[in-house]
Formats: C-alpha cells, structure tokens, sequence
C-alpha cells in the first residue's frame, strides 16, 4: 500500500521498546538523506543495531526532553527529537535535534506532525541541518526558520558533513 493511502498514523512519545525499530528507520533515513553527500562506503557502516543501541539512552532522559514516533499502520516510519541546546553558543535555549522520515512519506503531513509533537507553537529554538538538503531548508522555512550564517563542518560517519544552522 502506498503512502498517500494510508490512514492509520499515529504519533506517540518514543517507548524504550521502540529501540530496534527506531534503528532500522534511522539507518535507512540516513542513507536517503546522505546518499549524495556520505559516500557509499561510510553508510554501509551504518548498522541498525547500533543505533539502536544510541536509540535505548534517547529514549529514558529527562521531561525537558521531546523525543517522538511516527507509525503507520503500526510500523515506525520516522522520529523526532528536541530538548536542551547543546552548543556553547547556542542562539536559543532549545534546539531541534533531528527528524527523519522514510523517503516514502515524505509529502504526507507524517514530518509537519511530528514537527509539532516535539516543538511547542511559537518556540523559539534552532536547528543543524545538512547544507545541501534543500527539502529540509524549505520545511523548516515554512516553519518560521531562517539560517543565521553559522555553518560548521561535523565529523560523520568518517567523513565531514558541513551543517547550517536555522533560528527561531
């Protein structure tokens, strides 16, 4: 079945029970994201247990942390996160940390709906993202984000990965 004809969705707080399928979608959104910018080396790295791994300590922090599933018809199609900023010299207390979706439910509310699961109306937060990713830059525009000029190159998977950051 395709996508734009599935009607169960539901979006819930990530459960420590979601460890394994959350590491298969993070795996798998991470080649879909990274195909073009990661070679294809350094993703074959990327194994699903592993994150799953990372997935079982994001999972059981702290209330001021938001961490959120997307299913369809019962299976984790995508996730969300936000919580405490993390930089020295962060812009605003707050900082959306990720979200990925599976290329096939991209378009179909699922992102906007676990946007808002993990991010208050009107908060002001700021965000990382990948430079050339012009889906993620427009999502987030038309969201109330705007890049403030800071870019940094990360470290990922081996390889660099160079971010720009949205405020708002």
């Amino acid at each position: 079945m395709e996508a734009e004809t599935q009607t169960d969705i539901v979006v819930r707080p990530v459960r420590d029970v979601d460890a394994e399928a959350l590491g298969r979608v993070h795996a798998t959104a991470w080649h879909e994201t990274y195909d073009h910018l990661i070679s294809k080396a350094a993703l074959e790295a990327v194994s699903p247990k592993r994150l799953a791994e990372l997935w079982t300590h994001w999972a059981v922090q702290g209330p001021e942390f938001k961490m959120f599933a997307a299913l369809v018809d019962g299976e984790i199609v995508g996730f969300a996160g936000s919580g405490p900023a993390r930089d020295k010299d962060a812009p605003r207390f707050r900082e959306l940390y990720f979200i990925y979706l599976l290329d096939a439910f991209h378009g179909t509310g699922i992102g906007q709906r676990l946007f808002d699961a993990v991010v208050e109306p009107a908060e002001g937060l700021y965000l990382w993202v990948a430079e050339d990713n012009p889906r993620a830059h427009r999502f987030y525009a038309r969201n109330g984000f705007t890049l403030d000029g800071a870019t940094h190159t990360e470290p990922f998977l081996g390889e660099t990965l160079t971010e720009v950051r949205f405020v708002r």
